[in-house]
């Protein structure tokens, strides 16, 4: 593993995480959320995170276990470091109170008073931050192993931290009236990408063999499976575009059967 595919690695995990700016900029330039292209766009990265943690990340995981077990043993290393992913952001989960969870957010909170919106839009950067923190680990690990798995990995990413980013701004622009402070905010909220990103080289790297590979690889699809199905996919129901949001997982899924087929 050369320096620079971990630079490379750092600086696309960087690139997810400050997407949660751009969900700021359109929460104060747009008159008009556009309610009809979120839930496609949702619906699209979470067919390309399942897609890739089906078909890509964890048979490559069990191909790298069969090569030091014997089949069904590494099954189940694979298996348990995939619901180990799982119960480490569902943990997560579990730990943020329900009205600051990003997975429970509500955009709609300009009739609060003021106080209690500034509040709000910190302790939902704070959450989001917490989440975003193994999303970035997940963008490095993947990036590591391939760049063709990798890049659509960090654009369904970018795609899902933009309305994380308006959910942090627009709390913190009508409780204080600073679209400074409210990019601030979110802008800090998505660094904790990088934050898990550098944790990996710092950590994982010194100790970085096939066994960790696989492990990890496993344990980053349970992650992405996770944010799907309890984040993405609910964003699509909650922006009330139910059939776009499955026209989006299918292209999602197409887009990137048809990316690992040509690359």
């Amino acid at each position: 593993m050369t320096n620079q595919e971990i630079i490379i690695a750092f600086l696309l995990t960087m690139v997810a995480g400050l997407s949660t700016g751009i969900g700021s900029l359109i929460a104060f330039f747009a008159k008009r959320t556009n309610t009809r292209f979120l839930s496609a766009a949702l619906g699209l990265s979470a067919g390309v995170m399942i897609y890739v943690s089906f078909m890509e990340l964890m048979p490559e995981s069990l191909h790298l276990f069969s090569e030091q077990h014997a089949p069904k043993l590494a099954n189940v290393y694979m298996l348990l470091a995939f619901f180990s992913g799982i119960g480490l952001i569902a943990l997560i989960d579990r730990l943020v109170p329900e009205d600051e969870n990003p997975h429970e957010m509500h955009l709609e909170d300009s009739d609060l008073p003021k106080k209690s919106l500034k509040r709000t839009g910190i302790m939902m950067a704070l959450a989001i931050g917490i989440h975003n923190f193994p999303e970035g680990l997940a963008t490095f690990a993947s990036a590591l192993t391939s760049l063709d798995i990798a890049l659509p990995i960090v654009l369904a990413i970018a795609i899902h931290n933009i309305p994380e980013g308006i959910a942090v701004s627009v709390p913190i622009y009508h409780a204080t009236g600073s679209r400074r402070k409210a990019f601030w905010y979110s802008f800090l909220s998505g660094m904790a990408e990088p934050v898990g990103a550098l944790v990996g080289v710092l950590f994982l790297l010194p100790f970085w063999t096939p066994a960790l590979n696989a492990w990890l690889l496993a344990f980053v699809s349970g992650i992405m499976i996770y944010i799907s199905f309890d984040e993405l996919l609910p964003g699509t129901e909650r922006y009330g575009h139910h059939h776009l949001g499955v026209l989006g997982v299918v292209l999602g899924m197409a887009v990137m059967a048809i990316s690992l087929l040509l690359l």
